[in-house]
């Protein structure tokens, strides 16, 4: 048997491709073999070997007879025509000049090679015309249907995908194998393409129960897909159990099982999974270099070990972006400037000027003579030469700033209609420099549907505001004397990237980066734009930092939110401080009364929520502040106990 992996893969596959297009130029076998020997040498660069010009031209004979009795053909109804019955006195075949009794007709073991093995190869020689006919005469392999749907689909062509592959999976499952798996995948593509999502489902059901164990859990691992994007990760988990029952070998069940994992933002764990199907695979054997080349870098980093090997399904738009991101945030941060705004007075309380580390109040910066350090509104300016490339780009990126604090604007659908901005943008890596245009490239891609994958958001999203934040607090320090307010425009970019650096870090789980955003937000933003305070004091008191909670809840008396006001009785509570907590009770209660009643209680019924906003003092805002800190006061003993008492 001929085995090509013991030859160059691509020298051999350049043989068979060449072979191939010289037999549908109508070649014959005799015509075809003096090609075969005169040009597969040269090929296979048999001529820097230790063999002679006939033992080559001999060996180039052989690999062409086998080729040619593998090979379908047009003339013959798409199937092959092999050289069998050669005549013992006939020349042989293989140009030695003897008889074929004499010479190949002797060989106990004459090169073979699979049909489907050239189909591979051909499929991608014949036109339209000639694949049609062979597909209307049955002749293309079963599992190689995949390799003609997925060039339909290219082209835009579900129905007839759907037309291809459903007859494939219509009757007994008992026939098909793991090599039908990119078929189910491809019907399933063609099904969400033509919105037939009821016949997805019940294709998927009857394969997913089916006693066909290999299509089993490919039917469960693209159930376990749909509801990772859906974001419903208990039904992923569960259909990823069944996968893994069916199929506790396949390559795909590990690719689900980290992709499962780094869409929850657990690398450590996928990390850990990545080893063991390392190993695994490794002791197996018999699974491509290429995938355990992504296990070893899902060890090291699964978030771009995903990005990588999706990158043939994502959008080119964004892995060119990727590329630009690896040169571009590379660069040297630029000098930008805190310009005073002396003209600038913004309605905020003076108390909220002073600078902010999360510190208690009598801990706040101070001069040396003992008085507080006030920080003054700024305008961040960039150099020149940002801000004549921030001109052009300006011209060309078909999108507003979001209105107001949004995070998209009302034409956020133009921006990934024409994408002429991104040739602009490849052409300039410099526009990294500026805050502007980072900002722009993060309203891209929030508003790209493929960026809300995780792996996404941490190859792309995640660089771009890492940068912006090295250049915000790089011109701003902690240390510094300026804010920068958001009345101001020129402002907005550099704080509403801080705030979807906050978000990210968040969403990441990453808490510690995610607390120092918000205090860098808060601080150089005293008024609070964003209503981070709320999110900042939460976290506080989650994690037991009770003097922070009070400083913050200093700083905005009277405060609407009910995170402040009532982290603020909270915090006094825990601190020892009952009769100043009943105090700040007193003056929560009067502004908020609702919030008691929807803590104490151990069930209540959720009111109607406006998915426009809140009402304060309403019962959405008291069942949303419930929802989201009920169990932090009810980890505090008494404390319940103790605010129905007072609120009865």
């Amino acid at each position: 048997m001929f085995h090509p992996e013991s030859a160059e893969t691509d020298r051999f596959e350049q043989v068979i491709v060449q072979s191939i297009r010289r037999i549908l130029a109508a070649a014959g076998p005799e015509e075809f073999l003096a090609w075969a020997q005169a040009r597969i040498p040269d090929l296979l660069g048999l001529s820097v070997g230790p063999l002679d010009d006939d033992e080559h031209r001999r060996l180039a004979g052989l690999l062409g007879m086998a080729i040619w009795n593998a090979s379908p053909t047009p003339a013959n109804g798409f199937r092959p025509s092999p050289l069998t019955d050669l005549a013992d006195d006939a020349p042989c075949p293989c140009g030695s000049g003897q008889r074929y009794r004499d010479c190949c007709a002797t060989l106990e073991e004459l090169p073979e090679l699979s049909t489907e093995l050239i189909w591979e190869f051909l499929l991608d020689e014949l036109s339209d015309g000639e694949l049609r006919e062979a597909l209307r005469l049955d002749a293309v392999p079963g599992p190689l249907l995949a390799r003609v749907a997925d060039r339909w689909l290219e082209e835009d062509h579900p129905r007839r995908v759907v037309n291809l592959l459903e007859p494939l999976f219509a009757g007994s499952l008992a026939a098909l194998d793991a090599r039908y798996e990119p078929a189910l995948d491809l019907l399933c593509d063609a099904y969400d393409r033509l919105d037939h999502w009821r016949k997805k489902h019940a294709f998927l059901e009857r394969l997913s129960t089916g006693d066909n164990r290999a299509l089993s859990a490919a039917a469960w691992q693209r159930r376990s897909a749909m509801a990772i994007d859906e974001g419903d990760f208990d039904q992923a988990t569960a259909a990823f159990t069944e996968a893994l029952r069916n199929g506790p070998d396949s390559p795909g069940t590990a690719l689900l099982e980290i992709t499962l994992l780094a869409a929850q933002h657990r690398d450590r764990l996928a990390r850990e999974r990545a080893r063991f199907w390392l190993h695994r695979f490794r002791r197996l054997g018999d699974v491509e270099p290429g995938f355990l080349d992504f296990l070893a870098q899902a060890i090291e980093d699964p978030q771009t070990a995903l990005v990588d090997t999706h990158a043939d399904s994502i959008d080119p738009d964004l892995v060119d972006l990727h590329d630009w991101m690896a040169v571009a945030t590379a660069r040297p941060l630029p000098r930008l400037d805190a310009v005073p705004a002396r003209d600038h007075h913004p309605e905020v309380a003076a108390g909220q000027l002073a600078l902010f580390e999360g510190a208690p109040a009598d801990h706040a910066p101070t001069e040396a003579g003992g008085e507080p350090v006030w920080s003054s509104p700024a305008q961040l300016r960039a150099p020149v030469a940002v801000r004549r490339i921030e001109s052009r780009w300006r011209a060309r990126f078909p999108s507003d700033k979001p209105a107001s604090i949004q995070l998209a604007p009302h034409d956020a659908h133009a921006i990934w209609e024409d994408t002429a901005w991104l040739d602009h943008l490849l052409g300039h890596p410099e526009l990294a420099d500026s805050l502007e245009v980072l900002d722009d490239l993060a309203t891209a891609l929030y508003a790209h549907p493929e960026s809300a994958l995780p792996w996404m958001a941490h190859a792309l999203l995640r660089p771009l505001l890492e940068r912006a934040w090295s250049m915000i607090t790089t011109t701003v320090p902690a240390d510094g004397h300026h804010h920068l307010p958001w009345s101001i425009t020129a402002n907005r970019p550099a704080l509403r990237l801080l705030f979807r650096r906050y978000l990210y870090l968040n969403a990441e789980d990453e808490q510690e980066g995610a607390t120092a955003t918000l205090e860098a937000l808060l601080r150089l933003n005293p008024q609070d734009n964003h209503g981070v305070r709320a999110e900042l004091m939460n976290h506080y008191l989650r994690v037991g930092l009770d003097e922070r909670a009070l400083a913050l809840a200093a700083r905005f008396p009277d405060d609407l939110l009910a995170d402040l006001a009532y982290g603020e009785v909270l915090a006094l509570y825990r601190l020892g401080r009952q009769e100043r907590a009943r105090q700040a009770l007193g003056r929560a209660m009067h502004r908020l009364p609702r919030i008691p009643h929807y803590l104490t209680r151990k069930r209540i019924k959720r009111p109607q929520l406006d998915p426009h906003g809140i009402t304060p003092g309403g019962e959405d805002q008291a069942w949303l502040y419930r929802e989201a800190m009920r169990d932090v006061w009810a980890a505090e003993p008494g404390i319940l106990a103790w605010l129905k008492r007072l609120t009865a």
